[in-house]
């Protein structure tokens, strides 16, 4: 079972793994070429939004963020997952993990933007119960868009 700790998102292992995750896109990334943006950190420090890194044993594995978009709304961010990690249904755990966080922080809404090449990624979310949704920004690396209605 993966351990969900908290770090700035200037921690250097935050921003290795942030470096792993626009690498990779970077490599995979169709229909043009994908903008690399490392997050502000104010936007990821509680109550404002956190960041999380993913622990198998003690080493990091992979790591998300979540921010305030609007005093109700949060977007789930950098949603990442080492290889050797996936399949093991570490990513609904990171996810829910993220969504508990926002409540606590008083989110009644959630919010991503995500490629349609990542086909994992969009079955997750679909799967978590994220629904399509018209763009809510102009992230030039995002063709779909998905919100999600937190319950108490």
């Amino acid at each position: 079972m993966p351990e969900f700790t908290t770090a700035p998102v200037t921690d250097t292992t935050a921003h290795e793994l942030l470096s792993e995750y626009f690498s990779s896109r970077e490599l995979t990334f169709v229909g043009g070429t994908y903008a690399v943006t490392f997050p502000s950190p104010e936007q990821f420090d509680p109550p404002a939004g956190v960041f999380v890194i993913v622990r198998d044993g003690g080493r990091a594995v992979g790591c998300g963020g979540i921010r305030r978009l609007a005093p109700h709304q949060y977007e789930v961010k950098h949603l990442f997952l080492r290889p050797e990690t996936r399949g093991k249904g570490w990513g609904k755990d990171l996810l829910a993990d993220l969504e508990r966080r926002a409540a606590e922080f008083g989110a009644t809404e959630v919010v991503l933007d995500t490629n349609a090449t990542l086909t994992a990624a969009g079955g997750l979310y679909r799967s978590m119960g994220y629904e399509s949704v018209e763009p809510y920004n102009d992230n030039p690396n995002a063709n779909a868009w998905y919100r999600k209605t937190l319950t108490a």
